[in-house]
């Protein structure tokens, strides 16, 4: 029985220590879907699970990328694709854990993104564009050459209209042109915890307080010590691209705190609307840890 366990939702919802109890109930493994978690040296502004958080449980899909590097959904599907089917083979429920929508569905569903990988020459070439005229000189140019992708995404959204430009580039034609069925390649059941706006904006807040306090601004300045360069993909993150501009004295601290927590809030927003998109999501009531375990296995 091909039969995976999502377990997904707007960032500080408590996806990390549900999905590892759950996957240690079930004798399985946790495969990370956050584009974030992939990069090594990015911990306390990802909210990486520690050892502890991970309750003796296998985590696939952390600290597979150097900090450096561009990593794109194709990328994560290549690698994250096996992962599920070595679980399965072993007879076990892989329980697939994160934030990042378009991960998570590369894994439910059979899309192809173009069948391309990264293109550093090209990626290169499009950030010089952003950094010599802006990024509506980028998207001016997504909308020539696929006015469909343009239609979906904002200028503001770099990563993906550079994206976008890429498949045309190395598949030879729109990202809106390759047909991709919404068809679930497995038995899934997925789950959320569905709190109300106003507490979970208030646990993002305490998040973003405790990031602080356990050492986010000192982890962006080692970062950058180890020549990291705040143009990469992995600083363009909520939490780095503002501690940035705070080392660069463009805000002070108690700006930044505040712009972390609104561009959080604002990002859990846009997760909710993404995550309503996976057919029968089941949103859990929040509740004792265990509780929700429960509850999760009662559904499989």
């Amino acid at each position: 029985m091909n039969k995976i366990l999502i377990v997904c939702g707007p960032t500080a919802s408590g996806k990390t220590a549900l999905a590892a109890r759950a996957a240690k109930e079930l004798g399985s493994e946790v495969i990370s879907a956050d584009s974030m978690c992939v990069y090594r040296g990015f911990d306390i502004g990802t909210a990486k699970p520690t050892k502890e958080e991970r309750c003796g449980v296998k985590h696939h899909m952390i600290d597979v990328c150097e900090s450096g590097e561009a990593f794109s959904v194709a990328d994560y599907k290549a690698m994250a694709e096996p992962l599920v089917q070595d679980l399965l083979m072993r007879g076990k429920i892989p329980v697939i854990c994160g934030g990042t929508g378009f991960y998570v569905e590369s894994i439910l569903y059979d899309f192809s993104y173009g069948n391309t990988g990264k293109n550093d020459d090209l990626r290169k070439r499009y950030e010089a564009i952003v950094q010599e005229r802006g990024k509506e000189a980028l998207f001016e140019i997504l909308k020539e050459k696929d006015p469909l992708s343009a239609a979906r995404l904002h200028p503001n959204d770099v990563k993906r209209v550079v994206r976008a430009l890429e498949i045309i580039e190395c598949g030879g034609r729109a990202k809106s042109g390759y047909a991709e069925e919404r068809r679930a390649k497995y038995d899934y059941t997925a789950v959320c915890v569905d709190y109300d706006r106003k507490t979970l904006y208030e646990r993002i807040n305490a998040r973003a307080d405790a990031m602080f306090a356990g050492g986010l601004v000192e982890e962006v300045r080692a970062l950058l010590a180890r020549g990291v360069s705040e143009d990469c993909q992995a600083m363009q993150g909520i939490g780095y691209k503002e501690v940035f501009d705070y080392l660069s004295q463009k805000t002070d601290l108690s700006q930044t705190i505040e712009l972390v927590k609104r561009n959080s809030r604002r990002y859990a927003k846009r997760q909710i609307t993404f995550f309503k998109r996976i057919e029968n999501l089941v949103g859990l009531a929040p509740a004792e840890l265990n509780t929700q375990v429960k509850e999760v296995l009662s559904l499989l």
